[in-house]
């Protein structure tokens, strides 16, 4: 189906866009201009939407709200917001009444007539995909950024050329229905993740492997031959096939030498692209990122502008973001990191020992894995949130921990955590909000979290 075709059939359906958010929204609009009849659906009220709801009643939207805003839904189309389970039993009960359910990256990948670059992961997936992004702008690309990054893109649809790049970050959510892989698929690498929504691990690695499922013999696949996991999707490459490695020469793809030398090998040759203290941002989670880009964009983009990215791209919102520094303090928000793994590598990209904020929502991961972390690089751990008790147990169970080392106190809240964070930092320390947990408990999303906590150290 082409462009055209796709907004002659939306003009006489009925349509249910569930959640009314970022995602949405634009989305909303854009099928009502269509001449679509759309239900906007969200399981808030009135008064916690505010004005949206105004807004898109006026455009015509028919507002479902409250609790039972999915139940008994008569329309030709549900399109489901990226966080919500594909197999929830109302989705499920629309599908068997012949109720068709997508999604607006389903239906993007469906039409969309440029070279798709999509990652996933557990980790990295943001500051890797906007890495990419950026050298293909540097290479002088044009370049749309969506998924779980950037606007809805089916709403521009019609503005993108054949000739043009996008470059999505996809979830595992929004894996686990598609049935339509990327030109260039990335996987940045898989460890245990969102377990409060997917039913297990498996359904979780099966998500995530769909990203390659789906493509041809002419697709390109980028894997973490580091991680267990991703290194075994190999088996379910149909294209060419690279990797890319923090430990070991990669044959086909991008590695790191132990002089700390990026290169990317491909077809017999080996060609050094930069060291990594060419790399602006902080940590070696981040020399792994570019590794993975550098992997995905080769043949696209020069070795000269990957260097030049390098040199000027300053890094991602709430990803181990430098806020200010106060009386020889330095305050760094790691909002993003909201499962153990990301803390992993936030602590690892200091050289000293750190005051950590952490605590929230629990998603049912295990915080064993992050305690000798916290034991080796943490003076002072603040927490807060339900996650609170897991962690302190979790680190007190360590081997190597000891009595006072790290010093652990409990607060209320963030507030409170930076107000004691504050009161105990000296000259030389480093106070890190990077919580290992989701931010549900408190915030609506980890950058709301990061925003209050920028906002409340500036005003230190």
């Amino acid at each position: 189906m082409d462009v055209r075709q796709f907004w002659n059939n939306i003009s006489s359906k009925k349509i249910a866009m569930c959640g009314i958010g970022v995602s949405n929204t634009p989305l909303i609009l854009s099928f009502l201009e269509k001449g679509a009849r759309v239900y906007a659906c969200d399981r808030r009220d009135r008064a916690q939407i505010g004005e949206l709801a105004d807004r898109l009643e006026e455009a015509g939207a028919e507002l479902r709200l409250g609790a039972g805003y999915l139940d008994n839904l008569e329309v030709d189309i549900i399109f489901r917001t990226p966080g919500m389970s594909f197999y929830l039993p109302e989705l499920t009960a629309a599908r068997k009444k012949g109720i068709a359910v997508t999604s607006e990256m389903e239906v993007f990948f469906d039409l969309c007539p440029a070279t798709i670059f999509a990652i996933t992961g557990s980790d990295g997936k943001t500051t890797t995909t906007t890495l990419i992004a950026e050298m293909l702008k540097a290479q002088g690309k044009t370049v749309h950024i969506g998924g779980n990054i950037g606007n809805p893109l089916l709403p521009i649809i019609d503005d993108i050329k054949p000739e043009d790049f996008v470059v999505v970050e996809l979830s595992s959510f929004q894996l686990i229905s598609m049935r339509k892989s990327p030109d260039v698929a990335v996987v940045t690498n898989v460890a245990p993740n969102h377990l409060d929504v997917h039913k297990d691990m498996d359904e979780y690695v099966e998500a995530k492997k769909n990203i390659i499922l789906h493509q041809n013999a002419f697709s390109r696949t980028v894997l973490n031959l580091d991680n267990e996991i991703t290194a075994g999707f190999r088996d379910f490459v149909r294209g060419q096939s690279l990797g890319f490695s923090m430990e070991r020469r990669v044959k086909n793809g991008a590695w790191l030498d132990e002089k700390g030398n990026l290169h990317m090998s491909y077809r017999g040759i080996d060609a050094p692209i930069m060291n990594k203290k060419d790399i602006t941002i902080l940590g070696d989670h981040n020399v792994e990122n570019y590794l993975t880009a550098i992997a995905a964009v080769w043949g696209f983009v020069s070795a000269e502008n990957i260097r030049k990215v390098a040199k000027e791209f300053t890094g991602v919102e709430h990803r181990i973001e430098f806020v200010r520094e106060l009386d020889g303090v330095k305050y760094y928000n790691d909002s993003i990191a909201s499962s153990p793994t990301r803390t992993i590598a936030g602590l690892k990209a200091f050289d000293s020992k750190v005051i950590l904020l952490a605590g929230g929502y629990d998603k049912h991961i295990p915080f064993e894995p992050m305690a000798p972390y916290v034991v080796d690089k943490v003076k002072l751990l603040l927490l807060c949130g339900p996650t609170a008790e897991a962690i302190e147990a979790a680190v007190k169970a360590d081997p190597n921990y000891r009595e006072g080392c790290p010093e652990i106190i409990h607060t209320n809240n963030l507030d409170e955590s930076i107000d004691l964070a504050h009161s105990r930092a000296v000259a030389g320390d480093i106070v890190t909000l990077s919580p290992a947990c989701a931010s549900f408990d408190a915030f609506p999303n980890f950058a709301a979290r990061g925003r209050f906590f920028k906002e409340k150290v500036m005003a230190l």
